[in-house]
């Protein structure tokens, strides 16, 4: 449901707007199947929203299909207007008392072993709706023994809001920096590089493991992903992931070039040699895409990005 007052964006959308056709190795044919309809039926019953829909993942048809999918909590409207997100940006309403028990309903029914929970950022809240996430893993835990894997905001840098989250100990604190310092305030402009990586570096010091990622193809070089991983690396960052920008829609930040796939596998390997204990590297990897398996360290279809070239013919 859309917000009936939505302020207007905080940046300038580009004047070029619209983005070339997409490279080959982006070419998926949806495929349904009972899971599939498993997971949407049971989203839709319980109320709940999945980033995998809002956000237009292109993995959704897998995710769904393997019955996994990333749950976002504290409602569908963001109050934050990142040029890159297709969430609905506005004024959201209040939030929805039954919400945590309905995610840990869901989690039973599909009978997870790993669930990551995210959410719009709801700067207008006191905590950023950080009571509303311990309250979702309290739930889940209550009705399983599911490894839980948050992917949290950045509660606009409050020390008491992280804390109520940590003090949960999910298994997992996520926070995606999304971009390079460089283009923060193009990207998303209401957050802050160096808040980033205190809310990483704190999650490490409380002793959980911590995951972040970055969005590629929007106008930064190499070197510029180089500092960031050396700054991950000097705070103990454990999950990294890479994976391409796709415009959502016109309005959206255009994608400034298509990343090869070769070029993931080269940052894979400078990640891995600059100390960074596990990479996800791959045109279509996401930050909670085989979320699992990147806990596990499993091997993962991902992990040689040029896996996306063969499986194309």
């Amino acid at each position: 449901m859309k917000c009936e007052k939505a302020p207007k964006r905080n940046f300038k959308t580009p004047v070029k707007r619209r983005t070339t056709r997409l490279p080959p190795w982006f070419k998926m044919r949806p495929q349904t199947g009972k899971n599939y309809f498993k997971v949407r039926n049971l989203v839709k019953n319980l109320d709940l929203n999945t980033v995998c829909e809002e956000a237009q993942c292109p993995n959704i048809w897998e995710c769904w299909n393997a019955g996994t999918a990333t749950f976002m909590i504290l409602g569908e409207v963001c109050t934050r207007s990142c040029g890159f997100c297709n969430v609905n940006f506005g004024q959201p309403r209040a939030l929805d008392p039954a919400e945590p028990a309905h995610v840990a309903e869901a989690v039973a029914q599909l009978g997870l072993k790993h669930v990551v929970i995210t959410s719009v950022n709801r700067d207008e809240l006191k905590n950023g709706g950080a009571e509303h996430f311990a309250e979702t893993i309290r739930k889940i835990r209550q009705k399983t023994d599911c490894k839980i894997e948050v992917l949290i905001p950045d509660f606009q840098g409050k020390a008491v809001a992280l804390e109520i989250v940590l003090a949960e100990r999910p298994d997992v604190l996520a926070h995606n920096i999304e971009t390079v310092p460089r283009l923060q305030v193009l990207v998303r402009p209401q957050a802050r590089y160096v808040r980033s990586l205190e809310v990483l570096s704190r999650a490490k010091a409380f002793g959980l493991q911590t995951k972040t990622g970055l969005m590629l193809g929007l106008g930064e070089s190499i070197r510029e992903v180089e500092v960031v991983m050396r700054d991950l690396v000097e705070i103990g960052c454990d999950i990294f992931t890479l994976g391409q920008y796709l415009q959502p829609t016109a309005k959206h930040l255009p994608i400034a070039r298509f990343v090869a796939p070769e070029e993931f596998l080269v940052l894979k390997r400078l990640g891995e040699k600059m100390g960074l204990s596990h990479l996800e590297s791959g045109p279509l990897v996401r930050s909670s895409y085989h979320a699992a398996s990147q806990v596990r360290r499993m091997p993962l279809m991902h992990e040689d990005p040029l896996a996306v070239l063969k499986k194309e013919g």
